[in-house]
């Protein structure tokens, strides 16, 4: 076997096996088949010290071998050029999805639960066709209307749910980076609003922004207790 020929059964092996991967990933999508319209839904920042919660819903098409879309999985298992990658090749091939984010003030409001809600209600509703099956992660969604499944690490175990863990997360990001434009010193880039210490310490020095939680952030979290 020559080099060529032994390289390409290497790839087609490991084809085989991510495909082999992505059918069990497909377990609750097939478990729901007598439903017309499948999604998953799933939220990006529920942590953050900053910036908005994000969901995202989709619809794939699972029957369209032209439609097929290798390497999904729980977005934060995948490195930011795979996720960037799968961000625009999911929006390409997906039947349909949608988009809802809730920004850093109505967070406090109504607390960081039912604004984690609240995006997901948006997304789900921007959805065309509708979906008549919701497969979320780990959480049941209020005032849907649709009959749904919350599963456990869903965004390791449906292909669809994984599909909007990557355009949620991708979707966050986006908005952190221009965040990072406008705040360079606050590190958005990297951190993406989390309470790392260069974060803290930023907030210690230059205060408070806008899009910070205020309801995420403890006096006792920091040395001055004027922010």
């Amino acid at each position: 076997m020559t080099k060529k020929e032994e390289a390409a059964l290497k790839r087609a092996e490991k084809l085989k096996k991510e495909r082999e991967r992505l059918s069990q990933m497909m377990e609750y999508e097939r478990l729901h088949a007598s439903c017309a319209v499948i999604c998953g839904i799933d939220e990006a920042g529920r942590g953050p010290f900053a910036g908005p919660v994000v969901a995202a819903a989709c619809v794939l098409d699972l029957e369209d071998p032209e439609k097929e879309i290798l390497y999904l999985n729980d977005s934060k298992k995948l490195s930011e050029k795979r996720r960037e990658a799968l961000f625009t090749e999911i929006k390409e091939k997906a039947v349909c999805y949608g988009v809802g984010i809730v920004d850093s003030r109505t967070i406090d409001e109504i607390n960081i639960l039912q604004a984690t809600y609240k995006a997901m209600q948006i997304a789900i509703a921007a959805l065309d066709p509708k979906p008549d099956f919701v497969l979320a992660d780990a959480v049941t969604i209020p005032e849907i209307g649709i009959e749904q499944e919350a599963i456990i690490k869903g965004d390791a175990k449906s292909v669809s749910i994984a599909a909007a863990s990557i355009l949620a997360k991708v979707t966050r990001d986006h908005i952190m980076y221009e965040y990072d434009k406008q705040f360079p010193e606050y590190g958005f880039a990297s951190n993406k609003g989390y309470g790392t210490k260069a974060h803290i310490e930023a907030i210690k020095e230059y205060g408070m922004l806008p899009i910070h939680r205020r309801s995420f952030i403890h006096f006792n979290t920091f040395e001055r207790n004027d922010i």
